[in-house]
């Protein structure tokens, strides 16, 4: 283990667009899920419900959390419906496994999606049992990240000490709170759509735009 990082136990990764390439573009079937939920919901046409999109996913987080508040809608209604895509996108990537499998203590997912999605996802890059748990929107009281109660409610249900953890994340924004309370942060800043959106170098310890060979190094590999 490399000296900066020998006293992280636990290892808190997002899911979409770190565990797996930004290119892959999953998002792009889930925006038009989403789309077709919103012209449905608000009786729009397909130009306006991509701005509504947009405005809510920046505005709140996830389209979800803008919907709800604005809108009333059911959470799992929504979830279901946009979740519901093809994973032919992904592929597996034996490097990038083997070297999430050698970091030593705990494995956790934090992500603003949900669990039964998360796990088809992880079940499709073959890591399917590489992670310990899915702390997802439910568990969140569906309040996504960047708001800190999530992180905070993850520390508190799963014994996780922030101080002790790292925590790798596409999103910039989302590593503010993480490093607030003590976490190790690492951008994978790897061309997500915003993902640079409010990012500043005082909460992000580390940056990478390619997780394998960032693991490798973590891990002591040459």
């Amino acid at each position: 283990m490399r000296a900066d990082l020998a006293h992280i136990d636990c290892w808190i990764f997002d899911l979409d667009n770190t565990l797996y390439p930004a290119k892959a573009d999953l998002f792009g079937l889930i925006d038009v899920k989403m789309g077709e939920f919103i012209q449905g919901l608000l009786g729009c046409d397909p130009v306006e419900a991509k701005a509504v999109q947009k405005r809510y996913f920046m505005e709140h987080g996830t389209t979800l959390s803008g919907l709800m508040r604005h809108h009333g809608i059911e959470p799992r209604a929504f979830l279901d419906y946009v979740h519901d895509i093809s994973m032919e996108r992904l592929e597996v990537d034996a490097a990038l496994n083997a070297r999430i499998a050698a970091l030593p203590g705990r494995r956790l997912i934090f992500t603003n999606g949900d669990a039964d999605y998360a796990g088809r996802v992880l079940d499709r890059l073959g890591l399917g049992q590489a992670f310990e748990l899915i702390h997802d929107i439910h568990a969140c009281q569906y309040v996504p990240k960047p708001d800190p109660s999530g992180y905070a409610a993850l520390c508190s249900a799963h014994g996780v000490d922030p101080v002790r953890a790292a925590f790798f994340e596409d999103m910039a924004r989302n590593l503010k709170p993480a490093k607030a309370i003590g976490m190790t942060t690492v951008w994978v800043n790897n061309g997500s759509e915003g993902g640079s959106h409010d990012h500043h170098p005082d909460f992000i310890d580390f940056e990478t735009d390619h997780l394998t060979p960032f693991l490798a190094d973590i891990i002591g590999e040459t």
